[in-house]
């Protein structure tokens, strides 16, 4: 198939830290590429790849100094997209909703993946208003707020077989932590955790502009005030298979609605188990008691720490080549693909004369 990826700018493609969407972007277009499909990549042009790459701007526009509004960026690309669609049998957006009003101009099969959150109050009426678009969510508990839409499957993220290798004896004695420093993520609760089960606790992680004042007033002083915590900060791909990998287990302990949790997948490709709350796509991704153990709270975390030694590393690891593997995405998506090519063109979005905007204001 001739298959157009169209990827977020903000990080490259694979991104050189942290950048959840742009490394499933990557995973997905190199695997389709090794299967003999011809893959058109649009993304920015520090982005490495075997597909063919369109580059609308130069480097990954979080760290260009130079860059400080990204939509005029996106704007060109989607333009580029839009010149070339004629060429493509599926047009695979990652960028959320900034295409939709370019795809009624085109004739091209077009398949949208929803890699956030979907629970915020201004997306509602949005995809009220374009419920025929074809839609893929990267986990079930994900589509839970939105409208009736048109829903073309649930593919779950997965990853190379080879990027994060098995660690069958970790010689690290800790827990970690790996991710964004944000409320919702909860660093605070792993740090408790960790002060409670008496063991030592590693956190790799960024702290975004928008949460620096939660790192500053609220985590920062706490990882200062406990010696058993070492913050990193931000690590790099060729960084997580050591981080993971020694690591006794991952701590994972969101407050939000996670869509998928890429780090879940990424410790269990280790053989690292997963210490999880139970919220958003967290009982979808762990098989409790196999790849890890799902909590409701912190007492039943710093349980989970004493108990999570006795899950066998290597049934960790075989949870993640069932499940979590990029041949068994690539695969759900060419399905979708297949399905969307041979049907019959999608209708046109619908305009202002055909939809009740009061219904879905």
């Amino acid at each position: 198939m001739k298959i157009a990826q169209i990827a977020p700018l903000a990080e490259r493609v694979p991104p050189k830290l942290y950048g959840g969407t742009e490394r499933i972007v990557s995973y997905l277009t190199e695997e389709l590429v090794r299967q003999g499909h011809e893959v058109t990549l649009f993304a920015s042009g520090d982005s490495i790849t075997e597909a063919e790459l369109v580059a609308t701007s130069p480097t990954a526009l979080r760290l260009d100094p130079a860059v400080k509004d990204p939509l005029p960026h996106h704007m060109i690309m989607l333009e580029e997209v839009r010149r070339r669609a004629s060429k493509f049998d599926v047009l695979h957006f990652h960028i959320d909703l900034l295409h939709y009003p370019m795809l009624a101009q085109i004739d091209i099969p077009a398949l949208t993946t929803l890699h956030g959150r979907l629970d915020l109050p201004d997306l509602q009426p949005f995809y009220a208003y374009f419920p025929d678009r074809p839609l893929v969510s990267i986990s079930d508990d994900q589509r839970k707020p939105m409208p009736p839409v048109n829903w073309a499957g649930t593919v779950y993220h997965g990853l190379r077989r080879d990027v994060l290798p098995f660690t069958e004896n970790p010689v690290g004695d800790y827990v970690a932590f790996l991710g964004r420093i944000s409320p919702e993520k909860r660093p605070d609760r792993a740090i408790e955790i960790a002060k409670r089960a008496g063991v030592k606790l590693k956190m790799a992680a960024k702290v975004d502009d928008a949460d620096r004042d939660y790192w500053t007033s609220v985590i920062e002083p706490m990882v200062r005030q406990s010696p058993n915590v070492e913050f990193i900060g931000e690590i790099g791909e060729h960084d997580k298979a050591s981080f993971l990998g020694n690591a006794r287990a991952l701590l994972f302990p969101i407050d939000w609605p996670e869509p998928f949790g890429l780090v879940m997948i990424e410790a269990m490709a280790c053989g690292t188990p997963v210490i999880a709350f139970r919220n958003g796509s967290v009982p979808e991704i762990v098989d409790h008691g196999m790849s890890g153990m799902i909590v409701s709270d912190i007492q039943s975390a710093v349980s989970a720490v004493e108990l999570v030694d006795e899950l066998p590393r290597r049934d960790v690891r075989e949870a993640f080549e069932r499940r979590f593997t990029v041949e068994r995405m690539a695969k759900d998506y060419l399905s979708i693909y297949e399905r969307l090519a041979s049907e019959t063109r999608s209708p046109q979005a619908p305009t202002n004369d055909n939809v009740d905007l009061q219904g879905v204001a």
